[in-house]
């Protein structure tokens, strides 16, 4: 088990993005005050029976960044005082081209913000008004200049392929330009249409065409040669780096390390079987830690056979796989004799690859993950 994260949901944003189904919520001054209160709070209550030494503090959202720097620093003040922060920690922030300058970027800096992750999904102005963003390209470029200016030296960029209406070429331009601007790290992401979303319910009315997953998956192909012929080591199903660069508080999930969750929608892991969730409306949440001093709607022991799952489904997003022999000395099983026949079909496929004793997927494995994981799990 290795050192333990902390991740705080900040749930506001100045605008919905129309493929969102994140826990986000319209950005209101005084409100935002009231559940910053409300995260303080919640944080001071947790056990202290746990491990305390954390590497890694992730602030996700929703949009961090619409939170002024007091705001942070209370929070981050409130995490080392139950915590301890390592000094080499990661601390990430997302941040939205539209919601930061460079004097809010040197406040951030100058708490101990040390990595920013950057929500620039395309660097098209068209797709970018489409998906209800309130950036253009030119804000991501420029915040990216800033954040060198004051000193980040970690930036991330996400980017989504397989936009409504996104052709290859423009998919070729976003690549070009995320490599012009050379971030150590970037998160590219395939869309996935989640119901209750504006998008659902434009491809449902026929306003918006459904994604075409043949060419999403040429927009993948193109993706990892591209990129890899820049440097970038593909690490992760959806995540690439530069040498030495991988995302610390990220791979917490895929390993199985304990993070700690806090804010509406936070999810938290205790690094064996037992995980649990707060509620995710941010006004019922701020609601129940004020009045109960606790927000936690659901939690989970897994058994046996679901932490296997479990373990499987995590360590074969890691593009390197998942070492057998680990697994078997965990949970005592073998999985190329448990899953024979599966993984036979899926090795003739060219999806899955076993070298020494890891397993892991192909780069069309990684394409297919999904069909892989259902097979599998």
């Amino acid at each position: 088990m290795g050192r333990a994260g902390v991740y705080l949901h900040i749930p506001f944003c100045v605008a919905r993005c129309s493929y969102c189904d994140f826990a986000t919520t319209r950005y209101r001054c005084d409100f935002a005050e009231r559940y910053v209160r409300a995260v303080v709070r919640e944080i001071e209550s947790f056990p202290l029976d746990v491990p305390r030494e954390i590497d890694s503090l992730y602030f996700g959202g929703g949009t961090p960044s619409t939170l002024d720097p007091r705001q942070i620093g209370r929070l981050i003040a409130a995490v080392r005082a139950r915590f301890r922060l390592l000094a080499d920690a990661e601390v990430t922030m997302e941040i939205d081209p539209a919601t930061a300058d460079r004097n809010r970027l040197c406040a951030y800096r100058q708490l101990g913000i040390n990595r920013a992750s950057v929500g620039a999904q395309t660097f098209d102005d068209e797709e970018l008004a489409r998906l209800k963003r309130a950036h253009k390209a030119a804000d991501t470029i420029a915040l990216v200049a800033d954040l060198r200016a004051t000193g980040f030296a970690e930036i991330n960029l996400d980017l989504i392929a397989g936009l409504p209406r996104q052709t290859l070429a423009v998919w070729q331009r976003n690549l070009d330009c995320a490599i012009e601007l050379r971030p150590e790290h970037m998160s590219l992401y395939l869309l996935e249409v989640h119901e209750r979303t504006p998008l659902a319910r434009q491809i449902l009315r026929g306003t918006v065409p459904a994604p075409d997953e043949d060419l999403a998956a040429q927009m993948y192909a193109v993706m990892i040669e591209r990129l890899e012929e820049a440097g970038y080591e593909h690490y992760e199903i959806s995540n690439f780096c530069l040498p030495g660069h991988r995302a610390r508080h990220n791979m917490k999930y895929w390993t199985g390390a304990p993070v700690y969750g806090f804010g509406c929608a936070a999810h938290s892991f205790d690094g064996k079987r037992r995980r649990w969730a707060n509620e995710r409306a941010a006004e019922r949440y701020v609601r129940m830690i004020e009045e109960e001093g606790r927000a936690v709607v659901e939690t989970v022991e897994l058994d046996e056979e679901a932490a296997r799952a479990e373990t499987l489904f995590l360590g074969l997003r890691l593009m390197n796989g998942f070492d057998l022999k680990t697994y078997a000395a965990r949970f005592g099983r073998n999985v190329l004799r448990d899953r024979a026949a599966e993984i036979a079909r899926l090795r003739d496929a060219g999806l899955i690859e076993l070298e020494g004793d890891r397993l892991r997927l192909t780069s069309k494995g990684a394409v297919l993950s999904n069909e892989v994981f259902v097979a599998l799990i």
